[in-house]
């Protein structure tokens, strides 16, 4: 089956498929305070917002609700000695440093973080029921750091992870691929889902860079083996080397696991004049990710994608790719 993209192209035709596209944007995930001068800042989401509002692209997406992730649903992925260590540190009456790693928080952090678990989740069930075609979360904290038993790189919850266990606990998926850009390594989603042949996560990251981890030749173990691809990349790296990783490695693995669902992990630190990263990816380079993966989820499982927001630290840079990736996923890019 040729993918949305490529049928647009092979037929010359400036018709476009009306796709249905959820936006999870709320003035909510404002209120984890990490600080004065802290890189992971609340104005991250209000510049996204003042961008995707600006760019006239909030109207052509439908509103996603959030909601607080339930214990057994967060209990999906991390331990419940975890959970119980950040019900304690994070207590509602001062702000402080997760004793796991270096994840700052305020008063208000814990419910945040929880209300961005029910949120993407929310996502999940949106496009999994058919009522919307893929999805944007514009949620913070980030979660791709984080494992099931420590909170780190400003990371409390794991977001991608538990909507991965999620879908496939509420909707019986057998096969999901997650896809992370962001140009630091995932290792908490990689450490969840090592051993689990049921879940491929691809990553292109910066290396050496935080947290040190994901090197090529770790690929998963026991009945995980081979679903961890890994592509650690020099500073300096850009669409040239990132796409040869998307097409010539995830491309050809998506067409023997055949995904039934997509996840992104978007960071958006990957971008060109990122403070936190070295790596050279453009606004246009964004849309055109989002188009393979697009693309890909159109080939093997019905265009159903949720894309996570992660990482992003310019925040007019953030702002563009996101607005960028966003729309690609409306469908109205280029």
């Amino acid at each position: 089956m040729v993918g949305r993209l490529g049928r647009c192209l092979a037929e010359c035709t400036v018709m476009k498929e009306e796709v249905q596209t959820g936006l999870l944007l709320d003035e909510i995930f404002e209120r984890h305070d990490t600080g004065i001068g802290h890189p992971e800042t609340a104005g991250r989401v209000k510049a996204v917002a003042e961008k995707l509002k600006a760019d006239g692209l909030v109207e052509k997406c439908q509103r996603l609700d959030f909601r607080r992730a339930r214990d057994e649903e967060i209990l999906l992925c991390h331990h419940p000695d975890y959970l119980n260590l950040v019900k304690r540190e994070i207590d509602g009456k001062s702000s402080g440093q997760l004793s796991t790693g270096d994840t700052v928080y305020g008063q208000e952090s814990l419910d945040v973080a929880t209300q961005a678990v029910g949120g993407v989740l929310n996502a999940v069930d949106a496009v999994m029921e058919g009522g919307m075609d893929n999805a944007f979360a514009v949620v913070r904290p980030p979660g791709h750091h984080a494992n099931a038993d420590t909170g780190m790189g400003f990371c409390i919850f794991n977001n991608v992870a538990i909507a991965v266990r999620h879908a496939q606990r509420k909707h019986d998926l057998e096969r999901v691929l997650i896809v992370d850009w962001d140009v630091h390594h995932g290792n908490g989603t990689q450490d969840i889902f090592y051993q689990d042949g049921s879940v491929v996560y691809f990553s292109t990251h910066q290396h050496p860079w935080y947290p040190g981890t994901g090197m090529a030749g770790e690929k998963g173990d026991g009945k995980g083996e081979g679903t961890t691809i890994n592509h650690p990349l020099p500073a300096g790296s850009g669409m040239i080397e990132i796409e040869a990783a998307f097409r010539e490695s995830l491309v050809p693995k998506m067409a023997k696991f055949k995904p039934e669902m997509v996840l992104v992990s978007a960071g958006f630190d990957s971008r060109i004049g990122d403070p936190l990263g070295q790596f050279q990816l453009s606004d246009a380079d964004f849309v055109a990710l989002t188009g393979i993966l697009l693309e890909l989820a159109d080939d093997h499982c019905e265009g159903r994608l949720v894309s996570v927001l992660e990482g992003g630290y310019s925040l007019s840079g953030l702002a563009a790719a996101a607005a960028a990736h966003l729309e690609a996923l409306t469908g109205e890019a280029g």
